[in-house]
């Protein structure tokens, strides 16, 4: 099975970051997952009712990817962090998006607590999982549009594996290949920060509550973190 990589160069430039890999493997994407449907309208509801509000730019968790995206070349009020862009789309419609049941589950931990997340089926992952800066020779193509290939900008912060890029803009936007649909049995999830120091504590509750959602439905799941201090694990 793949490790997942932090390259130095990524991790001297943001020192703070600590991501949690969430996997779970034996996962039955077509069956009933009442623990997920419960979260998402506990959310929606403290929308609707004034007692809870999605974090926005002004927000230091939302406020430090917009700075990282700038470092790397990225405008992020045109090209937004994961989170941020989910959680407009929440205030604005007071409705998350329904996509499957593994999806829902990761968009409903990170905009609860204002961390990016994103998902790859590790069956169609080709070798290690990296996080690294593009050098502008890389292939992406884009979730949702299976006939468009792109090519990240050198020195933009992208996972990507021997086969390409598995998301743009560090985690703006994942690629088709490695989407994850109902019938995906092994996945990987991510959650992040970049400010391990403040908010490591979000994170954790946050993968543990992810893994929370996922048990059930799968034979097993388990948690890694990476960080510049650790930055491999074998999932």
């Amino acid at each position: 099975m793949p490790a997942f990589h932090l390259t130095p160069a990524v991790a001297e430039a943001f020192p703070g970051t600590l991501i949690a890999v969430v996997t779970a493997a034996g996962l039955r994407g077509h069956e009933p997952w009442p623990g997920t449907v419960a979260a998402v309208a506990e959310l929606e509801g403290q929308l609707a009712d004034g007692s809870w509000q999605p974090a926005d730019e002004s927000d230091p968790r939302i406020e430090a990817w917009h700075t990282a995206y700038r470092s790397f070349g990225t405008n992020p009020r045109r090209i937004r962090p994961s989170v941020d862009a989910l959680g407009r789309r929440l205030a604005k419609k007071g409705a998350l998006p329904r996509i499957s049941p593994a999806v829902d589950s990761y968009n409903a931990v990170s905009v609860r607590h204002g961390l990016p997340a994103g998902a790859f089926d590790l069956e169609q992952v080709s070798g290690d999982v990296v996080i690294r800066y593009a050098d502008g020779s890389e292939a992406f193509t884009p979730l949702g549009e299976p006939d468009t290939v792109e090519h990240p900008k050198p020195g933009e912060v992208i996972y990507a594996d021997d086969g390409g890029v598995l998301t743009r803009h560090w985690n703006h936007r994942d690629a088709h290949r490695t989407r994850v649909t109902e019938d995906a049995t092994h996945v990987a999830f991510v959650l992040e920060t970049l400010h391990a120091e403040r908010d490591g504590h979000l994170l954790k509750t946050a993968a543990s509550e992810l893994q929370d959602l996922l048990a059930p439905h799968s034979d097993r799941t388990a948690v890694h973190y990476l960080s510049p201090a650790q930055p491999q694990a074998a999932v």
